[in-house]
């Protein structure tokens, strides 16, 4: 270990044989195994090393690497990848980060993070506001959860891609007059929002245009009405695509402030989309930020965020694309320029895209039993020795090989515990089995399937 750049090099002279060998004690380990030290700003305490007792060598994450680098989180079923995860956000919104963050939930588990507002572990009253009345101010975490019927995505913010993609199995000629329909209606609005109605009205003017200029006069009509007829079934019975609503970037991303987008309700392909207008609307406000072309409005967003992906391999799956992958792949590439990391959590990394898992430079690796995964974890992470990764299938839960850029070489850890209630817990069969012939839950089923008392005579409408 070299103090003066405070990394790990290799020795060109090897030791001289018989020299004695030390034991580190558990302050210098801690000084340089992490970058930072627990409760600086910009640290991240996940929990302390393995081979160590509990909490003498704290690993700390250094959230400036982990945030432009990006981070994955892999494991099996039941490892404690969410835990895991929640401990991370945890400290990302303590005192010394003050993070704004984003985390998109496919399974509604960690709606228990908004205990996050009301713990004291995360409000730090500032020391200006206790020396001068009117002067400094409070920093208190603050936790926004939708509900899969609030997560809203406006159609103008959809492009020919997410179209296809939800308007799957069009004719050649469907996709032709759609695609002209969108650049038309895009044209026409100038930036501000249109709904279905405009897009169909588009559709039918761009139809009459193309016969007017076809010189066979071939007839639309049938095509045109297959095609209203998809987008008024897909758009206008929807709830999460709408024609003026939508999630505000600003308010969804605030230092300070964890947003939970679940999506548990949503259908899978819907859930792809919702990711994909999001990551592309925020990259390109981060973008536009950076670059001074904006200083006010929806796309002003003069801070770095971080966005937590769970069951990554649904958005960006290995073998194929789908509407998701594609901006993923460029906010990963390209996202550390303008302030925007992103996390992805996956309990298959045999099925999440390559490309996709090699950009993420911090990794936390749990348990993993299945060859395939194992093999594409050893191909996808580089600075990982084998005889770590031996250890995968050992690893018991809550136990986890940490690697990477955010730390100065790789560790197993041993992760704290969260200061919220978990949201993602195994059910236990055995004992709501047992609850459903309890006294209580037996009585209450006796109450709901009773007949209905035969003195209460039905009343009469036509008397």
């Amino acid at each position: 270990y070299e103090q003066a750049t405070g990394s790990f090099i290799n020795p060109w002279i090897p030791p001289q044989s018989g020299k004695q060998i030390f034991l580190a004690d558990d302050d210098m380990l801690s000084g340089i195994l992490s970058r930072r030290r627990a409760g600086q700003n910009g640290s991240a305490i996940i929990g302390s090393l393995l081979t160590r007792p509990p909490g003498a060598v704290p690993v700390v994450l250094s959230v400036k690497d982990l945030v432009s680098t990006h981070l994955a989180i892999i494991a099996s079923t039941g490892a404690g990848k969410s835990y895991l995860a929640s401990v991370i956000i945890e400290e990302l919104m303590q005192p010394y980060n003050k993070a704004s963050v984003l985390i998109l939930d496919p399974h509604g588990e960690y709606g228990t993070l908004s205990e996050i507002a009301n713990a004291e572990q995360f409000s730090e009253e500032s020391k200006e506001a206790r020396e001068s009345i009117g002067r400094g101010g409070s920093y208190r975490a603050q936790v926004r959860v939708y509900k899969p019927d609030q997560v809203k995505v406006r159609l103008s913010s959809l492009n020919i891609g997410d179209m296809r993609h939800l308007l799957s199995e069009m004719t050649e000629k469907q996709q032709y007059l759609l695609n002209r329909a969108l650049r038309k209606v895009n044209e026409t609005k100038r930036g501000t929002p249109w709904g279905s109605a405009d897009l169909k009205q588009a559709i039918k003017s761009v139809a009459k245009q193309k016969g007017d200029e076809d010189s066979e006069g071939a007839d639309d009509s049938s095509t045109i009405h297959a095609l209203t007829w998809r987008i008024e079934d897909r758009f206008e019975n929807s709830y999460t695509f709408d024609d003026l609503q939508h999630l505000d970037l600003p308010e969804i991303f605030k230092p300070g402030q964890c947003t939970v987008l679940q999506l548990n309700d949503i259908d899978e392909r819907d859930q792809q989309v919702v990711v994909a207008t999001i990551l592309r609307r925020l990259y390109k406000a981060r973008m536009e930020t950076e670059r001074g072309k904006v200083h006010s409005g929806e796309f002003y967003l003069p801070y770095p965020v971080f966005v937590l992906l769970e069951e990554a391999h649904h958005f960006a799956p290995g073998g194929t694309d789908v509407v998701s992958t594609a901006i993923l792949k460029q906010v990963l590439a390209e996202g550390r320029k303008f302030g925007i990391g992103v996390g992805l959590i996956s309990q298959r990394p045999g099925k999440l895209n390559a490309d996709v898992l090699s950009q993420c430079q911090t990794q936390c690796i749990m348990r993993i039993v299945n060859e395939i995964d194992q093999k594409s974890v050893a191909a996808a992470i580089e600075g990982v020795g084998r005889d770590l990764l031996n250890n995968l299938p050992a690893l018991s839960k809550g136990q986890v090989i940490v690697a990477g850029a955010a730390l100065n070489t790789p560790v197993i850890c041993r992760v704290r515990s969260r200061f919220t209630r978990h949201g993602g817990e195994s059910k236990d069969a055995p004992d709501m089995w047992q609850q459903y012939f309890s006294p209580e839950a037996q009585d209450s089923r006796r109450r709901s399937e009773a007949p209905l008392n035969n003195n209460n005579k039905p009343f009469n409408l036509l008397r």
